[in-house]
């Protein structure tokens, strides 16, 4: 089953070591596997493993992961009583020196450098990543499951473009060797007979069309990232089109060309949305 590109993920569960913890993961399209993650200050130990829990599962797209935290108190109010004491020891003592008459109150002390500070509590990171991982997990399994959702829809497109191309290629080929030999017989010289089937048979281009056909349907039931393989194929079809084009001679082969050329273009354009 292919997969689309798209999609989003997100779970949620409360810790006691970090307090409430939230898991975000997007993807969209990008031509090779590029995973962005951003993380809590303290946190970007755990980066690596994010990257390879999310590689494991997805094998192109641009990945963004977000890790939040919230409610766990993290931080914590440190007052450094020791240089606060030194502090309004100095003070009073120059108080007393120069007869000063202003006290010195807390809130100026608890301004001077170095006595108010926020300090984070420690987190052993090993100990806490089986339950962070295992959010990750789930997210990565909503995202998948709204990634094949998406490809299902997008598969069910590829294979009415195919049948519908499928259709106009055999009126072209029917309408071909009705036209073709009607020309021919117009000609009055082998010389010419030749040359005219020379530049204008599209036998060879039908039947490779019809190659593409069946090996696009073939991918499609396979498995993994094929994005770039029915691109490739997509480019194939439409190249040998435009050939029939160029060749065409008959109004009616050229604008049966030109809607089977429409279809290939839509391919090609959805199939930039899958894995």
């Amino acid at each position: 089953m292919i997969k689309s590109m798209t999609g989003f993920g997100a779970k949620t569960a409360k810790l006691a070591e970090v307090g409430n913890v939230s898991v975000e993961i997007r993807s969209t399209n990008h031509k090779f596997l590029e995973i962005v993650t951003h993380l809590p200050e303290g946190f970007l130990s755990l980066e690596d493993r994010i990257k390879k829990e999310i590689e494991s599962r997805t094998k192109r797209g641009r990945v963004v992961c977000a890790l939040n935290l919230s409610g766990g108190g993290q931080e914590k109010v440190f007052i450094n009583e020791p240089l606060l004491a030194k502090y309004a020891g100095e003070l009073e003592r120059i108080q007393k020196k120069y007869h000063l008459k202003n006290g010195i109150g807390l809130d100026a002390l608890i301004r001077l450098p170095g006595v108010l500070s926020l300090v984070s509590n420690t987190i052993d990171k090993n100990v806490i990543w089986p339950r962070i991982n295992g959010l990750i997990k789930a997210a990565l399994e909503e995202l998948s499951a709204m990634r094949r959702k998406e490809g299902a829809a997008l598969e069910a497109f590829f294979r009415a473009s195919l049948k519908e191309i499928k259709s106009n290629l055999e009126r072209i080929k029917t309408q071909f060797k009705k036209v073709v030999q009607v020309e021919v017989e117009a000609l009055p010289s082998d010389e010419e007979r030749n040359s005219f089937l020379k530049s204008s048979d599209i036998t060879e281009e039908i039947e490779r069309i019809s190659f593409h056909i069946k090996n696009l349907g073939h991918k499609l039931s396979g498995s993994g990232a094929v994005g770039k393989e029915l691109d490739f194929i997509a480019q194939e079809m439409q190249r040998e089109a435009n050939t029939m084009a160029a060749k065409s001679f008959d109004p009616g082969i050229s604008a049966k060309v030109v809607q089977m050329k429409s279809q290939i273009e839509k391919i090609r354009e959805q199939v930039q949305n899958i894995e």
